[in-house]
């Protein structure tokens, strides 16, 4: 084989999701934010926090940055969801591997820090998610409302 080694290889692109999660007078509310300016799924609800995860980084160490650039909370108590194994179509940017995390208790309290990404950020009923909601996410999220969350789940093939 000459030239690019990575030549008929996928690369695959890791990022890390925070769903902050509290009891509400209906039950479980998760922390959504409302994506608009990004490029991606803009105008759907999306994981309150969330990106790529760095070069030399954790998928866990990516969740607590996301939480404190994206949200201003910090000392979160990761639990660790799923890990899913995402595609659309075959492309090699589409090749994803996403980090899901929960939180039920940190410091500070969660606002838009970056409002150029996000128009809103909303406490939502795990049983009433909004309308759009980030097709991958909302997977995990129903999941998490049914209890049928798995160690390892795919989205797109």
């Amino acid at each position: 084989m000459t030239g690019d080694p990575t030549h008929g290889r996928f690369v695959v692109v890791p990022a890390s999701y925070v769903f902050l999660l509290r009891d509400g007078a209906t039950g479980a509310e998760v922390l959504l934010q409302l994506r608009q300016n990004t490029g991606y799924m803009d105008d759907h609800w999306a994981a309150a926090a969330a990106g790529h995860v760095e070069q030399g980084e954790t998928a866990y160490d990516a969740a607590h940055r996301e939480a404190r650039e994206e949200i201003g909370v910090s000392d979160l108590d990761l639990t660790f969801v799923t890990a899913m194994q995402r595609t659309r179509g075959g492309e090699p940017i589409d090749e994803r591997i996403d980090f899901f995390f929960t939180a039920r208790s940190w410091s500070g309290e969660p606002r838009i820090v970056e409002p150029e990404k996000a128009a809103e950020l909303r406490w939502c009923p795990l049983a009433e998610l909004p309308d759009p909601v980030v097709p991958h996410e909302r997977s995990v999220l129903e999941a998490l409302r049914a209890g049928t969350t798995t160690a390892y789940s795919t989205f797109g093939f």
